[in-house]
């Protein structure tokens, strides 16, 4: 077995025009981060009896189209699209939530759909409380779903910032994406 140096491999690609995509990764900001990852990671471990541990994020766009894989590929300029491109049909957004006790996925959309998505909750359970694991996304803390939480015994968890991967219903959207 012969070995080569990470440079060698570098430039024999490099002379080849084959680069590599990488991915990166972002350390939270979130002064309280290690505070509310035990506190999520707790509701997890030792879920209440009282009540379900729900997990809500949202997801989109959705583009309902075949996509390639990361792979080692000829050095080429993609053509780029605007972050705020019109997207035209077979495109989805939704709010989910991810009942821990049953793996069952419900979603919506917006504020407003997203505080339908608390209401069919509520109703499909009314007896038990909620406890929902959530990021910052502003409709989860629009002032009408923040009062509304309150009213019918729905604590709120939310994520760290940059901690999304604390979030179960991740796992989920992994195999959509």
């Amino acid at each position: 077995m012969s070995a080569i140096s990470r440079e060698t491999l570098r430039r024999i690609l490099r002379a080849d025009k084959v680069s590599r995509k990488t991915t990166t990764w972002k350390a939270s900001t979130d002064p309280d981060f290690i505070a509310k990852m035990h506190r999520v990671l707790a509701l997890y471990d030792t879920p209440p009896t009282d009540g379900r541990v729900i997990c809500v994020d949202e997801f989109g766009p959705l583009n309902l189209m075949p996509r390639k894989g990361k792979a080692w590929g000829p050095v080429r300029r993609p053509r780029r699209l605007r972050a705020t491109y019109s997207r035209y049909g077979r495109v989805r957004h939704m709010l989910a939530a991810l009942d821990l006790a049953t793996g069952k996925l419900y979603y919506r959309k917006r504020w407003r759909k997203f505080l339908g998505l608390l209401e069919a909750l509520r109703a499909r359970w009314p007896r038990e409380k909620r406890y929902v694991v959530l990021d910052n996304f502003s409709p989860h803390k629009h002032a009408k779903v923040r009062v509304w939480a309150a009213d019918n015994d729905i604590e709120r968890f939310f994520l760290p910032t940059y901690g999304s991967w604390l979030n179960w219903i991740e796992a989920e959207f992994a195999a959509l994406r």
